[in-house]
């Protein structure tokens, strides 16, 4: 009965499999969004102020990062939870496959996290004046718990590994 359990349970990894692939759809929407903004704003790039370029850089900026996010989070977890990736030697391979643990992929998370969260406050500082200040302050408050919530997790797992 124990060893059926035990069997169960370790199989049950391969339910996350689903998980994983879904988040390759989701890593699809992602990109077909990125592309449809630059559709609709290349008819009317030249009569763009230079600040409403640079938000629009800044979010595709943000779209990048949670594009490599979501592969970042994809492939690791997949490796880490589920199985071995079987790439063949003479295929490009990514050189962080196979070396990033749970506790790696949660750090580079979290800094991914604090980035976009970064470039959504600067796209918000670039529009100062036209937000109200009560929801500028909250959105300092935001970013710094995530900033804190990073930098706390490194702090702890470095103190794990010694």
């Amino acid at each position: 009965m124990e060893r059926f359990i035990e069997n169960t349970m370790y199989a049950s990894r391969w339910l996350l499999a689903p998980i994983y692939l879904g988040l390759s759809l989701g890593l699809l929407i992602l990109a077909l969004k990125f592309f449809q903004e630059i559709i609709h704003v290349v008819p009317g790039i030249f009569s763009m102020l230079e600040s409403e370029v640079i938000l629009l850089l800044l979010s595709l900026i943000d779209m990048a990062l949670v594009g490599g996010l979501l592969v970042m989070v994809m492939i690791s977890g997949y490796e880490n939870f589920v199985s071995q990736l079987d790439i063949d030697e003479n295929k490009e391979k990514l050189n962080w496959l196979g070396t990033m643990d749970s506790s790696s992929l949660k750090m580079k998370v979290a800094a991914s996290i604090v980035a976009i969260s970064s470039i959504h406050l600067l796209r918000i500082f670039m529009d100062a004046k036209n937000v109200d200040p009560q929801h500028l302050m909250w959105y300092v408050i935001i970013h710094m718990t995530f900033v804190v919530s990073a930098f706390a997790m490194g702090y702890l797992d470095k103190l794990t590994k010694h």
